[in-house]
C-alpha cells in the first residue's frame, strides 16, 4: 500500500489512538511486535499503522447497516476514516446506537471506536453524492493466537492441565472486565500520571 494519501490518514489515526488510549496503544504495540517477529513473511497493511487490517469501502455512496464488528478484539479499537463529497449536515452521519448518539461525519473526518462493543451504522448520503470510508482494525482472533502462544485454541487447550484450563476459562470470562481497564479517563489523559 503505496499511495502516501493512505499511509498519512493510517499513520493519523494511529497517532489518534496512541494519545487518547496509550494503554491500550501499548497492548496493541506490544502484541504487534511479537507476532510480526515470528511471522516476518507477514506484511502490515501500512508501517505506519498499529492495526493489522484495513479495508477500502469504494462506494460510491458507502453505507453501513447497523452491526457490531464481532470479530475483532472485543475491547479494541478500529479506525474509521470517512471520504467523498457529500453534504455531511444532511447525511452519512455515524450513529452509535448504545450511546445513543448520531454525528455528524463530514469528509476527511477520522473516528476510533470499540466496534466490537459498539452498536453503529451511517444515515444514507444524498443521490449525486459520493461516500467512501476507510477502516483499519485488527481481529480478536490474532490477539487469541498470540497470548495462546501461536497456536490455535484447541491446541492450548489440550496443552494444559485440568487446573489451568479451570484457571484460563475464568481468566477469559473477565478478559473484557481488563481489556476495558485499558481505557483512560479524562482525568488520566489530562494528568498523564498513569501507568502504561
Amino acid at each position: 500500500m503505496s499511495n502516501v494519501a493512505f499511509i498519512r490518514l493510517a499513520g493519523f489515526a494511529t497517532g489518534l489512538f496512541a494519545n487518547w488510549s496509550p494503554r491500550l496503544f501499548e497492548y496493541y504495540a506490544s502484541r504487534m511486535r511479537r507476532f510480526y517477529k515470528r511471522y516476518t513473511h507477514l506484511r502490515r497493511p501500512f508501517l505506519n499503522s498499529i492495526w493489522s487490517a484495513c479495508t477500502f469501502n469504494l462506494g460510491p455512496r458507502t453505507c453501513c447497516i447497523g452491526h457490531r464488528d464481532f470479530a475483532n478484539l472485543a475491547f479494541g479499537w478500529c479506525a474509521i476514516t470517512a471520504l467523498g463529497d457529500y453534504d455531511y449536515t444532511k447525511g452519512g452521519h455515524l450513529i452509535l446506537w448504545d450511546c445513543k448518539l448520531i454525528l455528524e461525519f463530514p469528509p476527511g473526518t477520522t473516528i476510533i471506536i470499540p466496534s466490537a462493543a459498539v452498536f453503529h451504522s451511517n444515515i444514507p448520503i444524498g443521490l449525486g453524492e459520493r461516500r467512501y470510508s476507510f477502516t483499519q482494525y485488527t481481529s480478536g482472533g490474532i490477539f487469541r493466537w498470540i497470548e495462546h502462544g501461536f497456536q490455535s485454541e484447541e491446541a492450548y487447550f489440550a496443552s494444559l492441565s485440568a487446573e489451568e484450563c479451570v484457571k484460563e476459562r475464568a481468566e477469559a470470562r473477565s478478559r473484557w472486565e481488563n481489556g476495558a481497564g485499558l481505557f483512560c479517563t479524562l482525568d488520566e489523559l489530562e494528568s498523564s500520571s498513569f501507568e502504561i
